[in-house]
């Protein structure tokens, strides 16, 4: 996402904060290092200018100096590209009365995919959710609609045979009085026509929707200001949904342009999984962007992959400094409906530039190596999975270890990277098991003492070892 304008950023706060003097020839490589970034990202080339501006103007400010002259510039530079970026603001539901979101956006911009993930979201948070498809214009939308309800479990209501949505929305009515939160597709268009107008005015007239949502590809860049305004223009939306900010550089057009507009956008898309949907928070966001992490989203995330009873009882295990191999596996696999690590390492705070050291092959590695995991573990005694210290047993253990290794068709050397991992993991855990965990602030992180905590666990030679 971004990554070239991230790579950037990066290096020009490095650039700044490393600098013994601040002369007119480092600030000129600075700044145009930072618009073509900002260019490439499809930032209005006003906004650039202006940014750029105010950076030399500060730079060659012979008033401020020294290092109070480095620490202004990066937090001048921080609060412009929030300013670019807009506000946050927050989608605000009540659970006791009923709400209806009403999606809207032109053709391709992927409503019913967001409608999806959207239902997904809120239903772990405790909304009963059900979707309606009213696009009764592309054939395919209501089997779509379907096809993503079924295979989240979320409840759908569709008429694949009528061709009016006022109909099919009254025909549903009394059966959506059972749910508090109602997500509704609507049609879309190459252009905002009247046609399209007309229709979706009726439509909200006849719903009556507490939030009207634009939903809107990151890849029309710039553009995303002109289709904000008409949209709001013609039915007042509540705010935007920006998708596709895992496969373009112009997401930065689509962010700063409803931040022109003084449109709120509520949450982001990242790829196609059903899990791949971010509360947008301009703070965070430019805090990835600069290789800070977002501790924030991260935990949100979590939030939604994990089996509550199970995260409280491997939670448990944790602290008590216990994990079985099993757990291990799952706790792989949950990083993997995350998106992969590729997806959650910029959100570690700290972590980008270690990353950068592995390569895209050594993760795809991982994956099939998760496999032969779970086939090692199905070859495996219950007791040898709780116990796996039974395999390192000087009188057993390769007795052990080349029965399993036989019945998964896996070689002794895949057993003993299992091993290597679970000891890993074990010492990690351990570390963090004992640590007083009641007072932890998610939001902050491991403070250093916690992590020197587990670093003299490790020892050096655990943290060389340790992969992920």
């Amino acid at each position: 996402m971004l990554e070239k304008l991230s790579s950037v950023l990066k290096r020009t706060t490095d650039r700044i904060a490393n600098a013994i003097f601040l002369d007119r020839n480092l600030v000129d490589g600075i700044v145009r290092d930072l618009q073509r970034a900002l260019i490439e990202a499809d930032v209005n080339i006003s906004l650039v200018k202006q940014l750029s501006d105010k950076i030399r103007q500060v730079a060659l400010d012979e008033r401020i100096k020294g290092i109070d002259k480095k620490e202004h510039i990066i937090k001048l530079l921080h609060d412009e590209l929030i300013s670019l970026l807009g506000e946050k603001k927050t989608l605000e539901l009540k659970e006791k009365e009923q709400n209806r979101i009403m999606l809207l956006g032109l053709y391709g911009a992927g409503k019913t995919t967001t409608i999806a993930k959207l239902g997904n979201y809120y239903s772990k948070r405790g909304f009963k959710v059900a979707l309606i498809g009213l696009d009764v214009h592309r054939p395919a939308a209501a089997e779509q609609l379907k096809q993503n309800a079924e295979r989240n479990h979320l409840a759908y209501f569709i008429d694949k045979e009528e061709k009016d949505p006022v109909k099919i929305w009254k025909k549903f009515e009394k059966q959506l009085k059972e749910y508090n939160l109602i997500l509704v597709d609507t049609a879309g268009r190459d252009a905002l026509d009247k046609p399209l107008i007309d229709e979706i005015k009726t439509l909200n007239k006849e719903i009556n929707p507490t939030e009207k949502i634009l939903v809107m590809p990151a890849d029309i860049g710039q553009t995303a200001k002109k289709q904000a305004e008409t949209f709001q223009e013609a039915l007042k939306i509540s705010g935007v949904i920006i998708t596709r900010m895992d496969s373009t550089a112009k997401g930065g057009g689509a962010l700063t342009a409803c931040a022109e507009t003084r449109t709120s956008v509520y949450f982001i898309t990242t790829g196609e999984k059903i899990n791949d949907l971010e509360l947008f928070n301009p703070q965070t966001f430019l805090s990835r962007l600069l290789g800070m992490g977002d501790l924030e989203t991260l935990m949100e995330k979590i939030r939604l992959v994990t089996d509550e009873s199970k995260s409280k009882e491997m939670q448990s295990r944790l602290e008590e400094g216990k994990i079985t191999l099993k757990d291990v596996i799952e706790q792989v696999k949950s990083m993997n409906q995350l998106g992969g690590f590729s997806k959650i390492k910029e959100l570690v705070p700290g972590f980008g530039k270690v990353s950068e050291k592995i390569s895209d092959e050594t993760l795809e590695n991982q994956q099939t190596k998760i496999a032969r995991w779970e086939h090692i573990i199905k070859s495996m005694t219950p007791e040898e999975i709780n116990n796996p210290e039974l395999l390192e047993d000087k009188k057993t253990g390769n007795t052990r270890i080349n029965r399993i290794a036989k019945g998964s068709g896996v070689n002794n050397s895949d057993i003993k990277a299992l091993l290597k991992q679970y000891r890993i993991i074990k010492d990690l855990t351990s570390g963090i098991g004992n640590m007083n965990m009641e007072n932890f602030d998610p939001s902050q992180g491991i403070s250093q003492k916690q992590m020197q905590k587990i670093a003299k666990k490790l020892g050096k030679k655990g943290l060389k070892k340790l992969k992920f």
